[in-house]
């Protein structure tokens, strides 16, 4: 069984949450998959520990999505960026078939170490079917977690009101009872 998961953002999209394998604890960056132990935890975390081996050519595709990815959300349209997701595709398809229950689909990969990497990959362009414009980063200056805002009213700022959007409450108390 794997280690707790330290993130303090967990249960986004799965490409989302390979992007918050990074985060900021006390000014310093910290990154989950520094080995095959934080790739089990983050598996385990997204219901795939089970699908995809945690080894370190996994670790290695897994990072380079993880690097696709970032750059992509950073930089939309561009095409090196595109260029990168679809390098991170190209590892995988998907095949149509017709099961017992009906049709139905299956992920295949050019290796089992791509699959954890290929599925995040997928599930960004899913994301930018469904709304790209809800793919979004915390408002808070120090952070730099993702979100997909599923919010009614799509205004969700914060990766948690109770971190984040907190601290940004408590600043401009803190600089109002300054100013008077």
């Amino acid at each position: 069984m794997p280690a707790t998961d330290p993130r303090p953002l967990t249960g986004e999209p799965v490409s989302l949450d390979l992007l918050n394998t990074r985060w900021m604890h006390d000014g310093v960056r910290q990154d989950l998959l520094v080995g095959p132990e934080g790739l089990r935890i983050w598996l385990a975390g997204n219901g795939l520990d089970r699908r995809f081996p945690a080894d370190a050519a996994a670790l290695e595709h897994v990072l380079l999505a993880r690097e696709a990815l970032a750059c992509a959300i950073d930089s939309p349209g561009d095409r090196a960026s595109t260029e990168r997701v679809n390098a991170v595709l190209g590892h995988g398809r998907i095949r149509v078939a017709l099961t017992t229950e009906g049709p139905g689909e299956e992920a295949e990969f050019d290796a089992p170490s791509w699959g954890a990497a290929w599925t995040a990959a997928y599930d960004y362009l899913n994301l930018l079917r469904a709304a790209p414009d809800r793919i979004r980063g915390c408002a808070h200056e120090a952070c730099i977690l993702r979100f997909f805002d599923t919010s009614r009213n799509g205004t969700r700022r914060w990766c948690s009101m109770a971190t984040c959007g907190n601290r940004a409450k408590a600043s401009r108390h803190y600089q109002k009872t300054r100013e008077t």
